[in-house]
């Protein structure tokens, strides 16, 4: 073979294996689509008027033009975001009925290969405010699993997901598991796209806008607890936040309260548990006899009252009475931790107990109606017995109303709402594992010496098992992990019941 022939093949050889890397390293395009929530139907009347439907629930969602109305039926397969994404007058109007849907919490997301034939994941928002949002990913960018994230059997479905999160994903193809396996060490995009052909980058960046993926700086770190990227977090253990987010209102989608989702596999048990077999010890003969202790009796007078006397409200002398027989500060104190070359750390002694001492519980009162007190938001200053006004929206103490009435299932609003609220690192800058259940036990002793305290007034109070964190971060202004809700009690002058005949 001639000079010339051999450069020509040697030359054409190396392009081929040029093209042939750029092809396995490129990145695979996909579709980002928004859909209606299978469960929903859209209704579309001839006047131009779209309501969303599910059995008796109904959402009315405006009028739009012919245009947007016939864009609108592709909801229902899925409609791609870029469709649109335009200025024009029927991009625009899609948008806001797109965005209406996502606000009432009707759509998901599919991330489509490019024909639209198979789903890479279906996105399902967890939050009304979540909106896709791919970051942007080049080949120097390193990133890691974050360690909130799990991946779990959800019926016949693997979901990925995270407390941290505003959407959770539908897996729709195994080879992501595998590329999530990869990511629990930090790993270069260029070296991920070297390791798999079939990486899509689209759904990298949407991880990393939902932060179940961490990006890691220049600088470097090995993505462990203290490079989260949020110092609160550090003190956070996985099973407490995702416990907290889970069993409150504000950050899922899931049904929560009493759903009786058990019913129809298990009987209800019974009140009182049958007794064990075996010699029983009758202690009736040893109990006191009438009259009992006033504080016996207080034990047994205190029950829910949910329904108040708005004619005759709860007033500020009572409220401040009531704060002070429960919640306020009696004394300070100061102690080093019990480590070698631990700080001295600040003690509070108050009306209920803690664990460890930490009173870790801060009070806001939502009063809707109180003799002397102007409607509003307050934080109670345990240390100084005095109120703090928190500005926060018409609209968010309205929020925060209806969802205590709801969950009371009671016939108006209570007096003052009273939201517990944890400054979490206060417990868990001591305590692992075991930092929230603490919280929750803390919780639960100041409602009975809420109960106590009010039926002692003659007044009525509710525990409310309920709360919504996201609602109280945006009305303080505080991250959830760092202080939220984690119980809340209503509190007024009880109505008094009709008399009889």
């Amino acid at each position: 073979m001639s000079a010339p022939r051999k450069k020509l093949k040697k030359k054409l050889k190396k392009t081929h294996t040029k093209t042939q890397t750029k092809k396995q390293t490129s990145k695979v395009s996909s579709v980002l689509a928004v859909r209606l929530n299978g469960r929903f139907s859209l209704h579309i009347q001839a006047d131009g008027s779209i309501a969303a439907t599910l059995g008796a629930y109904s959402a009315s969602l405006g009028q739009f033009s012919a245009a947007a109305m016939d864009r609108a039926r592709h909801l229902t397969t899925g409609l791609p975001l870029a469709s649109f994404a335009g200025k024009s007058a029927l991009a625009r109007q899609v948008q806001v009925l797109v965005h209406r849907l996502a606000q009432n919490g009707l759509l998901e997301y599919r991330l489509s290969s490019p024909r639209g034939e198979t789903d890479v994941v279906v996105i399902e928002p967890q939050i009304p405010e979540y909106w896709p949002q791919p970051a942007k990913l080049g080949n120097g960018d390193t990133i890691v699993l974050s360690r909130f994230a799990y991946l779990r059997r959800r019926g016949n479905e693997m979901v990925l997901e995270s407390p941290r999160a505003g959407a959770l994903f539908r897996i729709g193809d195994p080879a992501i598991a595998a590329t999530l396996a990869t990511l629990s060490r930090p790993q270069k995009i260029s070296t991920l796209r070297r390791q798999s052909a079939s990486l899509n980058l689209d759904l990298l960046g949407l991880l990393l806008d939902s932060r179940i993926l961490l990006k890691l700086d220049a600088k470097g770190g090995d993505g462990l607890r203290p490079n989260e990227g949020d110092g609160d977090l550090v003190l956070w253990d996985f099973h407490d936040l995702m416990f907290h987010t889970r069993s409150t209102e504000g950050r899922h989608a899931n049904l929560l309260g009493g759903t009786y989702a058990n019913a129809s596999a298990v009987a209800p048990l019974p009140a009182v548990r049958p007794h064990w077999p075996g010699k029983k010890i009758d202690l009736g003969k040893f109990s006191a006899r009438e009259p009992i202790s006033p504080f016996a009796n207080l034990l047994r007078e205190r029950h829910s009252i949910r329904d108040f006397d708005d004619e005759h409200p709860l007033t500020l002398a009572e409220l401040a009475q009531f704060l002070e027989t429960s919640a306020r500060v009696l004394s300070e104190w100061r102690s080093e931790a019990n480590f070698d070359g631990g700080p001295e750390v600040a003690y509070s002694t108050r009306p209920y107990p803690a664990a460890g001492s930490a009173y870790e519980l801060e009070l806001y009162l939502a009063v809707s109606n109180c003799e002397g007190l102007v409607r509003g938001f307050y934080h109670y200053d345990a240390g100084g017995h005095a109120l703090t006004e928190i500005d926060a929206s018409p609209q968010q103490l309205q929020a925060l109303s209806t969802a205590a009435v709801f969950a009371m299932d009671a016939s108006g609003p209570p007096q003052v709402l009273i939201t517990i609220a944890a400054r979490f690192g206060r417990i868990s800058w001591k305590y692992s594992s075991i930092a929230y259940s603490l919280i929750l036990r803390d919780v639960g002793a100041l409602i009975q010496t809420f109960y106590l305290a009010a039926t002692d007034m003659g007044l009525g109070g509710c525990a409310i098992g309920i709360s919504n964190i996201d609602l109280f971060a945006k009305m303080t202004k505080l991250e959830f992990h760092v202080e939220g809700p984690v119980g809340q009690f209503a509190l007024g002058r009880p109505r008094k019941a009709p008399a009889a005949g």
